[in-house]
């Protein structure tokens, strides 16, 4: 096993390059050939931490390039399919333009031609402590992750990046600290939430789409929570079927900013505050821990 790679013996997550992926869903071989990947000009990639808005912001993107699509997809991820988790009988190059992707990948194991500023990149954030406080309760109904079972427990690992992504710090601080060598758009779960239709336009004017007022409208309605949840295409229900215990919750479950505050002790947030305070030092992105700030 060379240096770039290691095993750490756990049975839900492999390691590669500092990166955390589920085990038995893609290998180290396959996620380094993507550095290789043939990247369009047309391409729109969504780059996201794990429980940071990729299921939402996905919804969004599908929708803008609705019109695009000649082909009836059963389920977003289909039409905008994980990069880095490859699906059997499905070939993720061979796709009439435009091809939408989404990723959990870390800047450094991305396609080298993203780099080269081709296609157009839009990268979601969302606070660290929901992200966390969202992936303990994900934990729990995922067939193929260990569950948490306790949220002392999983803050050492997630301040250490011993979860699935990897480290929050390496992943954001790594993509915001290249945003110049790529074509990208930074956006905040928390501002999503804030003002969705601002969100949808400023996706839209990135990629290229002028839209009618009426679709904007329609996107809106089609992307709320409530109504996604609702949505076959976006909820993920089907995974039920074989990926997760549906009496351990929903793969939607809350969609709120702030729920962090009903898991944390005040001496556990304190703790996590020093962490990450020292760990973005330096780092001028704006962090939105609960709407009514």
């Amino acid at each position: 096993m060379s240096d770039d790679q290691s095993d750490s013996g756990d049975v839900y997550l492999q390691e590669y390059k500092g990166y955390h992926f589920l085990r038995g869903k893609s290998s180290s071989e396959y996620i380094q050939s993507l550095e290789d990947f043939e990247i369009r000009d047309s391409d729109v990639f969504l780059m996201t931490y794990p429980k940071s808005g990729t299921v939402w912001t996905q919804q969004i993107m599908t929708l803008i390039f609705e019109d695009d699509c000649t082909e009836d997809y059963q389920q977003n991820y289909e039409r905008m399919p994980w990069i880095e988790f490859p699906l059997d009988g499905y070939d993720f190059v061979n796709r009439p333009s435009p091809r939408l992707y989404a990723t959990h990948l870390p800047y450094h194991m991305v396609p080298k031609a993203l780099k080269e500023k081709k296609a157009k990149v839009i990268y979601v954030f969302r606070n660290p402590k929901d992200t966390m406080v969202s992936y303990f309760h994900f934990s729990k109904m995922m067939n193929d992750l260990e569950t948490m079972p306790s949220i002392t427990e999983l803050i050492e690992r997630y301040l250490n990046g011993k979860v699935l992504g990897g480290s929050w710090f390496d992943h954001v601080k790594g993509w915001y600290d290249h945003k110049d060598q790529v074509n990208i758009l930074f956006l905040s779960y928390e501002e999503i939430s804030k003002d969705l239709r601002s969100a949808v336009l400023k996706i839209s004017k990135f990629v290229g789409k002028h839209l009618e007022d009426a679709t904007i409208d329609k996107i809106v309605a089609r992307s709320t929570f409530k109504n996604m949840k609702n949505d076959p295409k976006a909820n993920f229900e089907f995974l039920f079927d074989h990926d997760a215990d549906k009496k351990k919750g929903h793969f939607m479950r809350k969609g709120t900013v702030g729920d962090w505050k009903n898991t944390l002790t005040v001496a556990q947030n304190e703790y996590f505050d020093e962490v990450f305070q020292a760990k973005m030092k330096g780092v001028p992105l704006k962090m939105i821990w609960d709407l009514d700030e």
